[in-house]
């Protein structure tokens, strides 16, 4: 380890205090990679293997904007969707449903009323149990649809944030019905292909180990040995690796609006190259004028710091206490993050999967502010 570099010891001290088995850590500065090295295990069972830059990690919710967010964004360019939609409009069965009045932008910004999460998986598996194949099949996406039509909303609409994977999966839940095929099959086309973001894809459960050129799935674009492992999940009874961790979304196919998508911390960079060039006005995919207002705290929502689809900071932040307020970011559950800070050109991902073996270590909430302050630090000073 090189003793001048105190971004690396900062890493190689988080593997040793068990903050995560091993990460990937990229940093861009006004469009240049600054620095991108890898560091520990990628996996500890049933061996140990090394982290490299080609592992890919379970992204967990940075589904959220890298996938559904951009996805939504997309076909309201193309004016095809309006922030202003109610989504009993877009799905009928939520007509009369406590949900049903609720706009995308209600949905985005996690203030629909929706709860937090429901163990939805386990009423799939409970099917699956008398009917074998109901895991993970159209129908088990189905039944999702109608558990969540069926919960009250848990304050009314608009009135306040609150993080909801329930929101999410009714956006993916639309995206599919307005576009006619999967939410990993759009994503690919229209969006993570485009933008160079390879390898990063869904991947669905069923689907051959390795694909080949004639698997639409998504599958075929990993190689599920770069995967990192996550959990030895008691519920699954096995170390999961290439299977998404959320249970919800495994249970629902592995492709969901709220979790499912893997890649590469390079990949990650890419979409996040395409998200920070809108948002400083360049030509793109992406429209400059809704990337801003994605990327803007939704001040109609008291107290919130979310913007549509994405985080901004707050005191305590994950992206500790330098980036810009016109910074922009996510987090995702096994251990993955990415902030962008456009006014410094700013962009830091940081893969790991810290729930490996085991979801049971929060260290991670420490370390985030932490490298975020010394990259910051290191890299732009005052």
């Amino acid at each position: 380890m090189n003793r001048s570099d105190p971004i690396a010891r900062a890493m190689q001290a988080a593997l040793e205090t068990g903050v995560f088995p091993g990460a990937v850590l990229i940093v861009r500065l006004r469009g240049r990679v600054v620095y991108e090295r890898a560091f520990g295990q990628a996996a500890l069972i049933p061996g140990p293997e090394p982290a490299t830059l080609a592992t890919v990690y379970d992204l967990a919710s940075l589904t959220k904007p890298l996938a559904t967010a951009t996805a939504v964004l997309l076909l309201i360019q193309e004016r095809r969707l309006s922030l202003e939609q109610p989504v009993q409009d877009l799905l009928p069965e939520l007509q009369g449903s406590g949900i049903g009045p609720a706009t995308l932008l209600h949905l985005l910004n996690h203030s629909s009323g929706l709860p937090a999460w429901r163990p939805f998986y386990e009423r799939i598996a409970e099917r699956d149990r008398d009917q074998p194949g109901y895991l993970g099949s159209p129908a088990a996406k189905d039944l999702v649809l109608d558990l969540i039509r069926q919960e009250a909303v848990v304050y009314p609409i608009g009135a306040r944030s609150l993080y909801s994977d329930l929101g999410f999966m009714l956006l993916g839940f639309i995206l599919e019905r307005l576009t006619g095929g999967s939410l990993a099959g759009f994503c690919q086309s229209r969006i993570h292909g485009p933008m160079n973001a390879a390898p990063l894809s869904f991947l669905p459960r069923g689907a051959t180990r390795s694909g080949g050129p004639g698997d639409d799935t998504q599958r075929g674009r990993i190689d599920r040995r770069l995967v990192a492992p996550t959990e030895e999940d008691p519920w699954r009874g096995r170390v999961l690796r290439g299977d998404v961790h959320d249970e919800n979304a495994y249970a629902m196919g592995g492709v969901a609006g709220h979790a499912g998508l893997f890649g590469t911390a390079s990949a990650v960079l890419a979409v996040s190259g395409c998200w920070m060039q809108a948002y400083l006005g360049g030509d793109g995919l992406l429209s400059a004028e809704l990337v801003q207002r994605f990327a803007a705290r939704q001040e109609q929502t008291a107290g919130s710091s979310w913007g549509l689809g994405w985080d901004t900071p707050s005191a305590p932040s994950s992206s500790g206490t330098r980036f810009s307020p016109t910074s922009f970011g996510h987090l995702g559950y096994t251990g993955t993050s990415l902030w962008i800070d456009p006014r410094s050109r700013l962009e830091v991902v940081l893969l790991s999967n810290r729930v490996h073996p085991t979801r049971h270590n929060q260290g991670i909430q420490t370390f985030r502010p932490l490298i975020h302050d010394l990259i910051y630090e290191e890299l732009i000073g005052d």
